[in-house]
């Protein structure tokens, strides 16, 4: 990495070891009769509860996404659970916008932020798949540099938390605050589920909370560059994620 000196803002690349696994490990049916219960007895509690109840209950088997957009579920977590564990996928083809705020919550936050590459560069892609794959088959590009890298980083925890709200888009208004994700066998923790922008935007202010400066330009959803535009007055804030294809996902939620 020659943008930002990773020890220096304690972050940890793709070839560190995880966490040392919990002897504890507990089955896929343990797991998902935990978030059936959790998901009906948590729902109308508040994130800061949701997030205790999952670090509480998971230990070092527990770890935070972000794509960076903003830091408020690292945030919140970070108050709760300070050290936590925060899983940013490093693409390659990042804005150097949301570059700065994964750095700026390695700095400033007491978490422990591990930066996930996929396993091939940008270049190696293109060599093997041919060059501007995101704009011939974004599926494919998306698993190859976030999905596959996810289920990786992903391996020595049994559950992890997002920052999906309901108001987000339709594919997403019925985000339950935690759930068993069958696919990976693990648990999901959506603590700020039931938050609309507003609320987002309210705790931003009241603990000055980094986020991508994207947004001020125009930006509704922030995630590759060649796959991200700004969206027009009235568009739903997804709008502008691969604008030219039927896809509003890029396979990490479904």
């Amino acid at each position: 990495m020659n943008l930002f000196n990773a020890s220096s803002l304690g972050l940890i690349d793709l070839g560190a070891p995880a966490p040392p696994a919990d002897p504890a490990r507990r089955s896929a049916d343990e797991l998902r009769e935990l978030a059936t219960r959790a998901g009906r007895d948590l729902e109308g509690s508040s994130a800061e509860e949701i997030a205790k109840w999952a670090t509480d209950t998971f230990g070092a088997r527990f770890c935070v996404t972000s794509s960076m957009a903003d830091a408020v579920v690292a945030h919140v977590f970070s108050r709760v659970s300070p050290g936590v564990d925060v899983v940013f996928l490093d693409t390659g083809l990042h804005f150097p916008e949301t570059l700065k705020v994964r750095d700026a919550v390695a700095r400033t936050m007491n978490v422990n932020v591990r930066s996930i590459r996929p396993r091939l560069t940008v270049g190696q892609q293109d060599g093997e798949y041919g060059p501007r794959l995101f704009a011939r088959s974004p599926d494919e590009c998306c698993f190859l540099r976030k999905v596959e890298p996810l289920e990786r980083a992903l391996a020595d925890y049994d559950a992890w938390a997002t920052g999906l709200r309901r108001d987000e888009s339709p594919t997403r208004a019925n985000t339950p605050v935690v759930a068993f994700d069958a696919k990976k066998g693990k648990v999901k923790v959506n603590p700020i589920a039931a938050w609309t922008q507003a609320d987002v935007d309210r705790y931003i202010s009241r603990w000055n909370v980094p986020v991508n400066e994207l947004f001020k330009k125009g930006y509704g959803s922030i995630g590759c560059w060649p796959c991200t535009r700004r969206t027009k007055a009235g568009e739903d804030p997804r709008a502008g994620r691969w604008a030219m294809f039927e896809k509003t996902e890029c396979g990490l939620h479904v």
